[in-house]
């Protein structure tokens, strides 16, 4: 990003005057809207008002045109675009010979509508780029900024201040959190429509926010990235300074097809992305701003330990299950606590975590219970909850547990269940300072949330390991099979690729005659399998071009001569050069499939799975390049199959060490060379000797092909 488009963000969010292209006399369109809520946030600085048509909007003079802005208010700070589609270009281009640094497009009618519409947004990001003008939009709802008193909306209604920054591509799901936020108090630093983000994007708003004094959790809804690599810069860097939670739509979709006909879900690439740069995914809308609550009310756990105080034994059950799904634990209380616990409250209250008040609990018995907990050395966090059943009880009982000491800071959250009879208590809660809500599973959610950002915060820089490789030699392998025509390489032609980077391959050598065969054999020293050398026969089992467990000379000088003859009847035009002679698997090797391919928008994506939990159940974990060694190591342990590895039911474990350096070998293979699409090593088969090669697969991009020749 270039330090004039750097600059021209801040004005964005800081800007000291306004102009509305497009603002109306008429309360119902939207240029009188967003007029009128500009002026009722109490912007501070200049508003210019343009209508040719108009002498006053809102008790503002009208002028005619952005060229009659005073001298004295350029260059322009923001300029909000209130127009037909058809007018915007020339309007952009009027506000960038101002100049005009920042602009938010309130208009639709492009990209979205079709054709022509399409045409104008280009035009848009070619006018933007020129002028170097930070864009937000088009199509967008506008901005909310409140340190700047500044609403460029149409939404009606107004936003309360808060700790948190907001940037949505999705104009529907803006309008309906601007609704959630009001009706739950909710406050903001920063409230983004991205629109159609022809210039400025989802990792603009996340370097802008990271650095912004008055945020303290960036939350965001995406439907795609712009630009994977940047992303990932930005959200690593943001994530470092604070939480960052961002839900993504479209989950379904499958991409990727393999010689497994493996069918690779594309979101994964986005939980590999959100996972190694430290972002918090929300997996339901409504689990995003239940996050957001205690990140901006609450210090950071230092441990997954959770004391849970109320006054229904079921509902501490409840949280107690939920712990068990979300990565924390019930606290062991330690015998101090135990006995104060037991010493202060009635008898028939459990002294154990969770602690059960029953339903006559007063605020009293609340505190106490609480205090004792916050004390405990064993507590990282504390959940309170009540059931309606004690209204009474919830009187007063937000100052009470705010007012509790607290000297490590340890996050407290509530969990009032019900609806209006507590919904005065519920609002008592958060303006005290304790997020609050309506059933313990989604607070338990965000204490784990919490928790994870802690770990993440203190994780140390990722390891990056290199591995001797030669790269010559895989590049004049990809340069002759670019000279040949070929885009898929498989057999002899991929392991030649994979064993230049020291990928431990099956012994694996071409045989042109039988005799040859069986001398390969020989050296192989067990038993072997032959399969048909054909860069233009990838499906060697379905070319009836492979033979298994040969054991004798006479076995092998046989497949050797049927082989050839089946795959030279079965595919006339194939080119042959004879067999693969590659020794047999070693006898209860686990098959497993260690691959990369390419996402549209992150690059080279990692895969890794056992061979038929892929084809059963879709197991997979995903990483993307480059990787680092802990990247690898989650890779292993993240499929649900991995007990199987790690030695299920007393077997030896495989060496987990050799799948790790494959991965690794693999990332660099796909950093290295961009004009490889695609490599699946299937199978690879491990034990706990190490893992080797068996089978791999490598396909180039066309493009690069091309460029190769």
């Amino acid at each position: 990003m270039s330090a004039r488009l750097q600059n021209n963000i801040a004005a964005l969010f800081a800007p000291k005057a306004v102009c509305v292209l497009g603002a109306s006399r008429d309360p119902a369109k939207i240029g009188h809207i967003l007029l009128r809520n500009l002026l009722r946030a109490g912007f501070p600085g200049k508003i210019f008002p343009i209508n040719p048509y108009a002498d006053k909007i809102l008790g503002l003079d009208s002028l005619r045109k952005p060229a009659d802005i005073p001298a004295g208010c350029r260059p322009l700070c923001l300029a909000v675009i209130c127009l037909p589609a058809e007018q915007v270009p020339d309007a952009l281009c009027e506000l960038g010979r101002l100049p005009t640094r920042a602009a938010v497009i309130i208009s639709a009618g492009f990209s979205e509508s079709g054709g022509r519409g399409a045409e104008l947004e280009e035009k848009l990001a070619a006018i933007a780029r020129d002028f170097g003008i930070a864009l937000l939009g088009p199509n967008s709802i506008g901005l909310y900024v409140a340190a700047g008193a500044l609403n460029a909306t149409f939404v009606e209604g107004g936003l309360l201040p808060g700790y948190t920054g907001f940037f949505s591509q999705s104009g529907a799901f803006t309008a309906a959190m601007f609704d959630w936020a009001a009706d739950k108090n909710f406050g903001f630093s920063t409230f983004v429509s991205l629109g159609g983000k022809v210039s400025l994007d989802e990792s603009d708003m996340l370097a802008y926010l990271a650095d912004d004094p008055h945020t303290k959790v960036i939350v965001g809804y995406i439907e795609n990235v712009s630009d994977g690599p940047r992303f990932l810069r930005c959200a690593y860097s943001a994530t470092r300074k604070k939480p960052v939670i961002l839900f993504k739509a479209g989950r379904g979709g499958r991409s990727f097809a393999g010689s497994l006909d493996m069918r690779v879900n594309p979101d994964l690439a986005y939980d590999a992305a959100f996972t190694q740069t430290g972002v918090i995914r929300a997996k339901e809308i409504r689990d995003i701003f239940g996050m957001a609550q205690a990140f901006a009310s609450c210090s950071l756990p230092v441990g997954p330990a959770l004391a849970v105080v109320g006054n229904g034994g079921r509902i501490g059950a409840v949280a107690a299950d939920s712990c068990l799904d979300s990565g924390l634990v019930l606290a062991p209380f330690s015998d101090k606590t135990v006995k104060r616990l037991e010493t202060r409250l009635p008898s028939y209250v459990s002294a154990r975590n969770p602690v059960d008040l029953m339903a006559g609990a007063t605020p009293e018995r609340f505190a106490e219970a609480c205090a004792a907990v916050l004390e405990d050395p064993a507590v990282n966090s504390l959940l309170l909850f009540a059931a309606t059943s004690a209204r009474g009880a919830l009187d007063g009982l937000p100052q009470t547990v705010a007012s509790l000491p607290n000297p490590e800071k340890k996050p407290i959250l509530a969990c009032l269940m019900g609806g209006m009879g507590v919904a005065q208590a519920r609002r008592r809660f958060f303006e005290c300072g304790i997020p609050c809500y309506s059933f313990p599973e989604p607070a338990i959610k965000s204490l784990a949330a919490m928790y994870r950002q802690s770990l993440w915060k203190d994780n140390h820089m990722p390891v990056e390991i290199g591995y001797r490789h030669d790269k010559g030699r895989a590049r004049a392998a990809i340069e002759q099979a670019a000279a040949e025509g070929l885009l898929e390489l498989g057999g002899y032609y991929a392991l030649e690729i994979l064993s230049a980077y020291e990928i431990p391959c099956l012994d694996a050598r071409l045989a042109r005659t039988e005799a040859e065969a069986v001398q390969i054999a020989r050296l192989c020293g067990g038993p072997v399998a032959l399969k048909i050398a054909s860069p233009h026969i990838l499906s060697k089992s379905g070319a009836a071009g492979v033979a298994l467990n040969l054991q004798s000379p006479d076995e092998v000088r046989a497949a050797f001569a049927d082989i050839a003859s089946r795959s030279g009847h079965m595919r006339g035009q194939a080119g042959i050069s004879g067999c693969i002679v590659q020794a047999m698997a070693p006898k209860n090797a686990h098959e497993l499939v260690l691959a990369f391919n390419r996402h549209n928008s992150f690059g080279p994506m990692l895969l890794f799975g056992l061979r038929d939990y892929i084809r059963l159940f879709d197991d997979l974990s995903c990483r993307l390049a480059p990787l680092s060694l802990d990247d690898a190591g989650d890779m292993l342990r993240e499929v649900k199959a991995f007990p199987i590895l790690a030695g299920l039911d007393g077997q030896e474990p495989v060496k987990l060490t050799a799948l790790e350096d494959i991965l690794l070998i693999l990332s660099q293979i796909a950093v290295d060379f961009p004009e490889i699409q695609e490599v699946e090593c299937n199978p690879v088969l491990a034990d706990p000797s190490g893992a080797h090669v068996w089978g791999a697969r490598i396909l180039l991009s066309p493009a690069a092909l091309e460029n190769l020749r």
